[in-house]
């Protein structure tokens, strides 16, 4: 439901800044802005056009707040479709609060979190999949993340949804049609092309699930554990890729006793590197812990770049190389389902022929030399290898939301129904059930079957002032 009042609230992040912006939405918006700013030009806001920024100033009575600039957006012309004005002013906290108090004073009551994109949903400016990606894009920290969010945000999810809701509608309608009309034994759906319909939607929902697994590490990031023995060159690794002194490196064994975490941007796709403790026996208590804490870690996380030391490969390859496959086989062991990749660090000592014959044994092993930062290109193309970049590409739509996820698997139930039960000649009726059923989960996706449970959970994440 609505609420009619004028709410307000700081758009901007709290604190002191060079700006801030207060936004207040309601019907009573602009009059409310009126009673409290005064134009340089004498200006009365209600009487301006829409869409039009003003100067003048923020004024308690006699007493003058700050000079600002005020943004006019008559409804339905507006962001939650209400009349909405953003006053623009100096970002002292001092200033911001005189202004919020003044506003509240004058009638306004503060926003709750999410309220502005709530009434915006509510209002029919955007659907329930549009709103809920403002979330995402203000929480995007690369470029992918931001492009799937900017998609979603236009209505790229929701128009291909749109389209297969309409066209089964108008399927059901007619499914529905031929219930009146029971007594009578006439079909007024084409079985044939509701057949192709439903192989149609049916391809294209297992599409989009499959995209949810791209869609979810692009959105939360790829984790990445850094593991191996003590002195291989975790921690220079892990500095060399975010090219800072992250990690505190020695040639003590067991100087990183926890794991040390950071993120880092690779074609525009995130990247979360754990640094973990050497693994090894040894009788430290406080050691023995962070080798437990990289094992839990190992376990959360997508990807292992399991680091071995090449050094001893230069006076016996044979031997080094049967070391590396034995750890790689105890991790693979331990970890059945995530992925092992090695990494062959301190290259550099070895020579070309060396290097040959270690890269011949263990094909699949990538040389690079942490401490020099070679091979560190070719080991970031390999962890975006992992991605289905392409999908960033083009326009295909990339589910990220795990509502989304749900809602789309169980209408894929719902359509695989219908098809055997258009392939068994199953009664009308009995297909009609499953056809509302499915109609009701494409509903859920974009905000058209809601409840106020599932739209508190939704914009009660958001930030106030969004």
């Amino acid at each position: 439901m609505i609420r009619q009042d004028t709410i307000a609230a700081l758009a901007t992040p709290p604190g002191m800044g060079a700006i801030a912006i207060i936004r207040v939405s309601g019907s009573d918006a602009i009059t409310i802005a009126d009673q409290i700013f005064h134009s340089v030009r004498g200006k009365k806001l209600h009487r301006e056009k829409s869409h039009t920024i003003h100067l003048g100033t923020i004024v308690d009575g006699v007493k003058s707040i700050d000079q600002v600039l005020v943004s006019l957006f008559k409804a339905p012309h507006s962001y939650t479709g209400e009349n909405v004005v953003e006053i623009s002013c100096h970002g002292s906290l001092y200033i911001q609060n005189s202004i919020l108090q003044l506003l509240l004073r004058n009638g306004c009551r503060i926003a709750e979190p999410g309220e502005f994109t709530l009434r915006a949903f509510l209002n029919a400016k955007m659907d329930l999949s549009q709103a809920e990606a403002v979330a995402d894009l203000i929480a995007s920290e690369n470029e992918a993340s931001h492009q799937v969010a900017m998609q979603q945000m236009r209505g790229g999810f929701s128009d291909e949804l749109a389209k297969l809701r309409d066209d089964l509608l108008n399927f059901a309608s007619l499914i529905e049609l031929e219930l009146d009309f029971a007594e009578e034994d006439v079909e007024f759906a084409d079985r044939t092309k509701f057949h192709e319909l439903l192989a149609h939607i049916e391809s294209v929902l297992k599409k989009l699930l499959d995209s949810f697994a791209v869609g979810n590490v692009i959105k939360n990031g790829i984790p990445i554990a850094i593991a191996g023995e003590p002195n291989v060159g975790k921690s220079t690794l892990l500095n060399a890729l975010l090219n800072e002194e992250r990690a505190i490196v020695s040639d003590i064994a067991g100087t990183t006793r926890d794991t040390v975490e950071d993120e880092i941007s690779i074609g525009g796709i995130g990247f979360r590197f754990i640094d973990t403790a050497g693994i090894r026996e040894t009788t430290d208590v406080v050691e023995q812990i962070g080798i437990q804490r990289t094992f839990e870690k190992i376990g959360q996380a997508r990807l292992v770049l399991y680091l071995v030391d090449l050094a001893p490969a230069q006076n016996d390859f044979l031997a080094a190389a049967q070391a590396i496959r034995g750890g790689v086989e105890d991790l693979r062991r331990q970890f059945p389902n995530i992925e092992v990749t090695v990494i062959g660090n301190k290259s550099d000592v070895l020579s070309e022929e060396t290097a040959l014959r270690i890269s011949e044994e263990i094909p699949e092993m990538l040389l690079i030399s942490a401490r020099k930062k070679h091979g560190l290109d070719e080991l970031k193309a390999a962890l975006l290898s992992l991605v289905n970049a392409g999908l960033l590409q083009g326009n295909d739509t990339i589910v990220t939301n795990t509502r989304h996820y749900d809602a789309l698997r169980l209408a894929l139930e719902e359509i695989i129904k219908v098809r055997h039960g258009l392939a068994e000649h199953l009664s009308t009726d009995l297909l009609a059930i499953d056809i509302r059923q499915a109609l009701y989960h494409f509903g859920e996706i974009t905000g058209q079957v809601s409840n106020d449970e599932l739209l508190g959970n939704i914009f009660g994440k958001f930030c106030i002032g969004k």
